[in-house]
C-alpha cells in the first residue's frame, strides 16, 4: 500500500469517526477511561481514532494493526504512541496488561469475532473494560430517495465479497455475552439530517462507494446514481442510514 493510498484512507477513516464522535466521547465517560493505565486499540489501521486517544485519557497508550504500513503511518499520526504490526486475533501481549481494549469498524472484517473479543478479554485485567466503539449493519441500510436503494444493494454486495460480515452490527451485543463479559452495555447511534454535506465529504463518500461497486455498473450509470445523490440532498429529500452499532463490557 503507497502512502498516497494510505493517506486517502485516513482521510475516509477521519470522516467516519465525525460520524462517531458523540458516541465515543460518551462511552469513554461511561467507562471512565480517564482513570485506565495502560489502553490499546486494536486493528488501529491509520490512527484516526488513537490519535484521539490522549485527549481522554493520561495513561499509555498502544496500538497494533495487522499492516506494517498502517502501523508506520499511525506512528506519524501519534509518535507516543507504542504500536507494532500484529494479527487481532493473536494479540502480543501477557494476560491482563491493559485497563481497556477497544476497536473502532474492526469487528466486521474479522475472521472471527468470537475470537478477537476472547483475545481482547484475556489481555484485559479483571474489572478493566472492552470496547466495540462502532460496528455498522450494512445489512439494514436505508437509502431514499427509492432510485437511490441500489446503491445500499451494491455495496452490501461488494463488501460481502471482500470478506466483510455486513451484519456484525446486530451481532455485537450477543458476541460480547459470548465472550463472557458482564455488565454488558450496548446500543444504536443515532441517525439525524440536517443540512447537506460538505461537497468534499461527498465526493470522499462517492469515492469509496465507486471503488466498491464500480465494476457492477456501466460508469454513465454510476455518473448518473451520483448526481441523483447529490440533487437528493439539495432538496432535503435524501435519507442514508448505515445502522452502526457499539458496545462495551467488563472483564470479571
Amino acid at each position: 500500500m503507497n502512502p498516497a493510498d494510505l493517506a486517502a484512507w485516513h482521510r475516509r477513516y477521519l470522516q467516519q469517526a465525525r460520524w462517531t464522535a458523540e458516541i465515543r466521547r460518551h462511552t469513554y465517560r461511561q467507562v471512565d477511561l480517564a482513570r485506565a493505565g495502560r489502553v490499546l486499540e486494536i486493528g488501529c489501521g491509520t490512527g484516526a481514532i488513537l490519535s484521539e486517544l490522549p485527549g481522554y485519557t493520561q495513561g499509555e497508550v498502544f496500538g497494533i494493526d495487522l499492516l506494517h504500513p498502517a502501523v508506520r503511518f499511525a506512528r506519524d499520526q501519534q509518535p507516543a504512541a507504542r504500536l507494532a504490526a500484529a494479527d487481532t486475533h493473536r494479540l502480543p501481549f501477557p494476560d491482563g496488561a491493559f485497563d481497556a481494549v477497544l476497536c473502532n469498524f474492526l469487528l466486521l472484517w474479522v475472521t472471527s469475532i468470537p475470537d478477537v473479543l476472547a483475545e481482547a478479554r484475556r489481555v484485559t485485567r479483571s474489572g478493566g473494560v472492552v470496547l466495540a466503539l462502532a460496528e455498522p449493519d450494512y445489512a439494514a441500510r436505508i437509502d431514499y430517495p427509492e432510485p437511490l436503494e441500489i446503491l445500499g444493494r451494491l455495496q452490501r454486495e461488494a463488501l460481502e465479497g471482500q470478506g466483510a460480515d455486513t451484519r456484525a452490527g446486530r451481532r455485537l451485543r450477543e458476541a460480547f455475552h459470548r465472550a463472557g463479559l458482564v455488565d454488558v452495555q450496548a446500543g444504536l447511534v443515532g441517525g439525524y439530517w440536517s443540512s447537506p454535506p460538505a461537497r468534499e465529504d461527498f465526493e470522499l463518500e462517492w469515492e469509496v462507494l465507486r471503488r466498491d461497486v464500480g465494476s457492477a455498473l456501466p460508469v454513465d450509470r454510476l455518473a448518473a446514481l451520483q448526481e441523483a445523490d447529490w440533487q437528493a440532498w439539495q432538496t432535503g429529500s435524501r435519507v442514508l442510514f448505515v445502522p452502526t452499532f457499539y458496545a462495551w463490557g467488563t472483564v470479571p
